[in-house]
């Protein structure tokens, strides 16, 4: 009983450790006091306004910093960087192993120095000091990955790239981003009346919590903008909970690429920590140059073991590669196999198997693709499932719209058995505009499931 009790009185005592209060624990210490956090400004000699700020409150565990100017950080010892004139209220939080406690001081910067807002990240982001009106930044709508998400344990989008205008009904790209240098580097977001938010996130700004939605939202006017290094990573965060865009419920955005035609960014999901979404803009009115692929007649080729040369993406489909071949037989005795499978659910009815090249297809000399699949006669063919492979090509710079420019190649399976199909695009071959493969299994515009395998897939001469 007294076990019990005692684990029972210390859970209680770390929870309130969490939720801010200051529980002394007679094992852990006592928790710190606010009178304790003491820490000391220096101003460098080289330059006033970049000050180095020294924790003086004793031995902690951590010392975490907010220094007013959109930096933060963590350690005993950090520098601030404040080109502008003006009072800033610089935040020290200290924690022990009893908790945790914070005190704030003020820093008066004199003078502006215009020389260190003179530099190359802040010029390709608000036009440069002489354009007072600043630059205004739109979701490049017109390019895939505008709007994606991946893990946050790496830097892609590889979970989801929105296609060309894919989200035109969402309120989303007629946002505008104004950043200027001038007026204590102010930032204007006009969202026109509405935003574009994500749904677990919602309700930070007046949405109702689910799918991703359109909010009728009105953005606060005070809001400002700064950028800040953490080691090797450039961050650019949006004061007053202010955003960019697409709502997360993040105001900090990692800087992957800033230059004086594009900016892509990086920024957490605060309902789901183990997301990370990217947004992709471009200047109001620019218009990025079509770059033509060379056209090239390769060697395409995968087996599905891990070895192949394609990199295919699975769009509303589960799909393995270098899966253990169920039934290593007849036309296939090889060990390994893809896996396919298709989806229930409206948003899963075009499923398929995809790749996008880097060159475009020289058909002259190469038109013939050559798979091996296997049709389960356990899927139930007999409503809109058909026992079929279809390959379709495309130009992927339709975007959304690449389905309109295919041409489509299908062959019906014979099932319980490996078969190697031949998809015969020779009547093409002096076309000269498509880059994206498409393999699908099992016909589309339907919600039937089904599983499939793939042995093989080959364009050769």
């Amino acid at each position: 009983m007294r076990t019990y009790l005692y684990k029972t009185l210390a859970g209680l005592l770390l929870v309130l450790t969490w939720m801010g209060c200051k529980v002394d624990d007679p094992e852990l210490g006592a928790a710190p006091e606010n009178a304790q956090v003491k820490f000391n400004a220096t101003p460098t000699a080289a330059n006033a306004n970049i000050v180095v700020f020294k924790n003086q409150s004793g031995a902690v565990t951590k010392a975490v910093w907010d220094l007013g100017n959109g930096q933060t950080g963590s350690g005993e010892e950090i520098t601030g960087s404040y080109p502008l004139a003006g009072t800033y209220t610089v935040k020290l939080t200290i924690y022990t192993s009893g908790g945790f406690a914070s005190s704030t001081q003020t820093v008066t910067i004199a003078n502006t120095k215009p020389e260190m807002l003179n530099r190359p990240d802040y010029n390709f982001l608000t036009g440069g000091g002489s354009n007072t009106a600043g630059k205004t930044w739109v979701i490049e709508k017109g390019v895939s990955g505008h709007l994606g998400v991946g893990p946050a344990t790496s830097q892609t989008a590889e979970w989801y790239n929105a296609a060309p205008n894919e989200k035109a009904l969402e309120g989303f790209y007629d946002d505008e981003m104004v950043f200027t240098l001038s007026n204590n580097l102010k930032y204007t977001y006009i969202n026109h009346g509405s935003t574009f938010a994500n749904g677990a996130n919602a309700a930070g700004i007046g949405g109702a919590t689910g799918g991703d939605v359109t909010v009728n939202y009105t953005p606060p006017t005070n809001l400002s903008w700064s950028i800040t290094e953490e080691g090797d990573k450039k961050y650019l965060t949006i004061s007053n909970n202010g955003f960019i865009a697409y709502y997360t419920g993040v105001s900090k955005y990692q800087i992957i690429t800033l230059t004086e035609n594009e900016m892509y960014l990086r920024v957490a999901d605060k309902a789901n920590a183990a997301n990370a979404w990217y947004l992709r803009l471009a200047p109001k009115g620019y218009t990025r140059p079509v770059v033509e692929k060379p056209l090239r007649a390769n060697d395409i080729t995968d087996k599905f073991d891990g070895t192949g040369n394609i990199a295919w993406r699975a769009d509303a489909i589960t799909f393995k590669n270098a899966f253990d071949n169920p039934f290593p037989q007849g036309a296939n005795t090889a060990a390994k196999v893809g896996f396919y499978q298709r989806l229930t659910g409206d948003a899963n009815q075009y499923g398929n198997l995809q790749t996008t090249l880097d060159y475009r297809l020289n058909l002259s000399t190469r038109n013939k693709f050559k798979v091996k699949v296997f049709f389960p006669g356990g899927n139930d063919y007999s409503g809109t499932l058909k026992p079929q492979v279809s390959v379709k090509l495309q130009n992927s710079l339709a975007g959304g719209n690449a389905w309109q420019t295919q041409t489509e190649v299908v062959k019906q399976v014979p099932l319980n058995q490996w078969v190697e199909l031949e998809f015969d695009f020779s009547s093409i071959s002096t076309v000269t505009i498509y880059d994206q493969i498409v393999l699908q299994l099992g016909s589309e515009g339907h919600t039937v499931p089904g599983i499939f395998y793939v042995g093989s897939f080959e364009l050769a001469k």
